[in-house]
């Protein structure tokens, strides 16, 4: 049975769905204001898989990922670029989709926005206001009164007496405590008219933690079967999720809570000030990052599925480390794995759980997603293919890697395109494929004029510029970047 770690009881459980075969997992999206980042590409890979794997797994799955399309960011963004407010999220979520596309990233089933939902949140603030655990400000914000919940602090593990505002709170605020947070914020003369929604607490808009609770609730009622999100979600936002939601409905908001490991740059907290600060276009991109005023753009696909890679073969929990060395030896690990499917080409097999190498597999997944355990289980694969050059092997090599999202390029297609994450260092000259294949024949030609020098030289050249070749039988040469 899937045992999967509890954020909220530490410890790790079986799931059970509150239906059985039918598991609801809601994940905290994106706040589009602007490009996604690789925190970003952490999460959305790695929730990419738990879907994968609960599907591959016999349960229907029903995905939802909301967007934050209305928050102080995007309402900044738009007053400093004389953009409307649906101008700004639309152009930054169709940027959102080019990442997942890029990174094999599947859509969730459902993927509401915030300002389709307003209504779903006042009635909650509603119903808080009924119970005591909301209350009006003078300045008409409406804020939650954390002291009022008993259970805050339960998912983070934090006491109230422990807890610190992030912030210190003027007396003008409105606040009964630094730790209470706002529900509905009331509307400023010099925010956009599009920002604004009537209620009975006056013009204004909702705060970021109620959102959350409202769509969870509309698409999958409660309890959900999994809840989750990055690392930093942990506290504040999803502890203010329970106690919204708890407070507003009773019972438990999620069964299970799941969080994934931060992800570092040069063993650094990703940061613009630290200069580390890195968006998933500017690591995938063909040619160098785009354009900010683009929203899509062509794509590398080996350093696309490298960067896949390299978040898969860790566990989703750990700490990860984007680097030059990481990035390296991911590269050359995935390419083993698509030259073991272009030595033997693989014909379509069935999974069959039971087989050896797929229960190994299925074991390591059944293990809290343990996908590091599973691409093991691939390299097992790839040097059982070389040995046997079993069609059969490398056709399971294929299909267990697509049920991670990996392996599903041709692979002389993805192991001609360019990388810049070679063993040796960047190339000395980069070729384009049509150069290579040029050079391809005039070393063959000078080989059958025994020109055996002038063949060297040629090979030489290609080594130079990062370019592999492989002589096979028939008198053809086969090519591969570095």
């Amino acid at each position: 049975m899937l045992q999967i770690h509890n954020t909220l009881t530490r410890n790790k459980e079986a799931l059970r769905p509150v239906e059985p075969g039918h598991v609801r997992m809601y994940v905290c999206g994106m706040t589009v204001y602007d490009f996604c980042h690789l925190g970003h590409a952490r999460m959305l890979v790695g929730f990419d898989i738990v879907q994968r794997w609960l599907r591959a797994s016999g349960y229907r799955v029903t995905y939802v990922r909301n967007i934050t399309d209305i928050d102080d960011k995007i309402i900044r963004r738009a007053v400093e670029t004389g953009r409307r407010l649906g101008e700004v999220t639309s152009f930054f979520i169709d940027a959102m989709h080019a990442d997942e596309r890029a990174l094999g990233v599947q859509s969730p089933d459902h993927e509401p926005r915030a300002t389709e939902h307003v209504g779903d949140m006042l009635d909650i603030i509603s119903r808080l206001e009924e119970k005591d655990l909301a209350y009006r400000t003078e300045d008409g914000d409406v804020n939650y009164s954390v002291r009022g919940f008993p259970g805050y602090g339960k998912l983070s593990g934090k006491s109230l007496d422990d807890l610190r505002a992030g912030e210190r709170v003027a007396v003008t605020s409105g606040k009964r405590d630094p730790l209470d947070f706002v529900l509905w914020k009331a509307a400023k003369d010099e925010e956009p008219e599009e920002s604004k929604w009537d209620s009975d607490y006056g013009r204004g808009r909702p705060g970021w933690h109620i959102e959350c609770s409202a769509m969870s609730k509309a698409l999958l009622g409660l309890p959900l079967d999994i809840h989750g999100g990055g690392p930093d979600l942990k506290f504040p936002h999803h502890e203010n999720e329970i106690a919204q939601t708890e407070g507003a409905f009773g019972g438990s908001l999620a069964s299970i809570w799941m969080h994934c490991g931060p992800l570092m740059v040069d063993a650094d907290k990703m940061s613009k000030s630290l200069g580390n600060f890195l968006r998933i276009r500017s690591a995938i991109a063909a040619e160098g990052e785009p354009s900010d005023s683009v929203a899509d753009y062509a794509v590398n696909p080996r350093e696309a599925e490298m960067l896949r890679f390299f978040i898969v073969r860790n566990h989703y929990r750990s700490v990860q480390n984007y680097a030059a060395d990481n990035l390296i030896d991911a590269q050359h690990a995935l390419d083993r794995l698509y030259q073991a499917l272009a030595n033997v080409p693989p014909q379509e097999v069935e999974i069959d759980w039971e087989a050896p190498y797929c229960r190994e597999f299925r074991d390591a997944m059944n293990d809290d997603f343990n996908s590091a355990g599973a691409v093991a289980v691939l390299f097992e694969l790839a040097g059982e293919a070389n040995r046997t050059k079993s069609s059969q092997v490398s056709g399971l090599l294929k299909a267990l890697g697509g049920v991670l999202g990996l392996l599903q390029n041709d692979p002389l297609v993805y192991l001609r395109s360019p990388t810049r994450y070679l063993g040796q260092g960047a190339a000395e000259t980069e070729l384009s494929a049509e150069q290579i294949e040029a050079l391809i024949q005039a070393r063959s030609d000078a080989k059958q004029q025994r020109d055996f020098a002038e063949a060297d030289r040629i090979r030489d050249t290609l080594q130079a510029a990062g370019v592999e070749l492989e002589d096979r039988p028939g008198g053809v040469t086969q090519w591969r970047r570095a």
